[in-house]
């Protein structure tokens, strides 16, 4: 038993855990969008080295990050890690390679007797950049939009679609997050740029990207939100069926103001970090990381815990997944639920080591004598 609490509470419990893990994972994408700016922000290969080593230093994280949103959702939600991961392969494999391909730029782009040439790899930071964060967008724009599955009497997940997931890139609608997602990584990578290395010329040339990709994120991420308002959505009802009706997005904050408010919060954050990083504020990166953990956390909270299904199915609508018939047992959620307390001591080692690493801010120098340079 954890604290007194029951299976409901636990359910609960376990989707702020997510949720919160997905804000995370939103704010260490600013690594991706670096990647997509290293030769904007750069003007000969010292510049471009400084950019690549500011993120090497963090990818990892981002990377543990995912790892760790994938692994709180097989031991809290089996039945949605099954269904999306085990029925979308396609979908979560491409974003899997974009990932790998990540990982083994950051190894092998500087390293003695490389024979592709640090280009090649560089082009793989751009399509882990570009294409794995935009896929990410689309797989969680499903949360609203639905997809192509059926569930039977005794959970077994069938996939109506031969694309396998890929079909998700069909609903241009869910391409609204996707983009959203790569212009607000860009954007947190200025603000990081700024607040993590010692130049001039690249914090000028971040001051005028940051605004670029400002001005392209809004109206997507407005667009995002204008159609799950206003869309059909999968409405549980209190016997546990789906019906489709209409404003169900939108009722899920107005019932629950604590949702909107952190989503509020959330964006008002954003907003403000826009306008810090606009003048050159180094602390813009953590105005701006905030907004992004907020307006996430407020997104996924309203979608899990309000009225509607999390993961719904559009070839069955009964099909649809809610925190209730997903969850693990109560044994489960509640021997995780004691784990889970570890989370904050993990969070504050992370928090002590980035200190530790940013307290002196990268330079040219730095990076023009270090023979283990990525």
């Amino acid at each position: 038993m954890f604290l007194g609490l029951g299976l409901e509470a636990l359910q609960i419990y376990w989707w702020v855990v997510l949720s919160l893990l997905g804000g995370l994972l939103v704010f260490m994408f600013f690594v991706q969008g670096g990647q997509t700016l290293m030769d904007a922000l750069s003007d000969n290969e010292l510049e471009k080295s400084m950019l690549i080593n500011s993120l090497g230093r963090k990818w990892e994280l981002g990377f543990t990050t995912l790892v760790l949103f994938g692994g709180a959702a097989f031991a809290a939600f089996p039945l949605f890690y099954s269904t999306s991961f085990g029925g979308a392969y396609w979908a979560w494999l491409a974003i899997l390679l974009c990932f790998i391909l990540q990982a083994v730029s950051y190894e092998y782009r500087k390293k003695e007797g490389n024979l592709y040439g640090a280009k090649t790899f560089e082009i793989f930071l751009k399509i882990n950049g570009f294409l794995g964060v935009f896929l990410i967008g689309v797989a969680v724009s499903s949360f609203f939009s639905g997809s192509h599955f059926t569930l039977n009497a005794q959970n077994f997940v069938q996939w109506q679609h031969p694309l396998r997931g890929l079909e998700l890139l069909l609903n241009p609608f869910n391409y609204l997050l996707g983009l959203a997602l790569v212009f607000l990584s860009r954007i947190l990578a200025t603000a990081y740029f700024m607040n993590n290395i010692n130049d001039e010329g690249i914090k000028a040339r971040c001051v005028q990207k940051l605004k670029t990709n400002s001005l392209l994120f809004l109206p997507f991420f407005l667009g995002f939100l204008a159609w799950i308002f206003f869309k059909e959505g999968f409405l549980m009802q209190g016997d546990g069926s789906i019906v489709l009706q209409g404003g169900v997005y939108w009722d899920n904050f107005i019932s629950n103001p604590i949702f909107a408010g952190i989503l509020l919060v959330g964006v008002l954050a954003v907003l403000l970090g826009m306008v810090q990083g606009a003048k050159g504020c180094p602390r813009a990166i953590w105005t701006l990381g905030l907004g992004a953990v907020l307006a996430v956390f407020g997104l996924l909270l309203s979608v899990g815990l309000g009225g509607s299904a999390f993961y719904p199915s559009l070839s069955d609508l009964q099909s649809s997944l809610t925190i209730k018939n997903a969850s693990s047992s109560y044994y489960t959620l509640s021997v995780m639920a004691w784990v889970s307390l570890l989370v904050p001591f993990v969070l504050a080692y992370i928090f002590y080591v980035w200190r530790t690493m940013d307290r002196v801010k990268l330079t040219k120098e730095e990076i023009a004598n270090d023979d283990h340079a990525y």
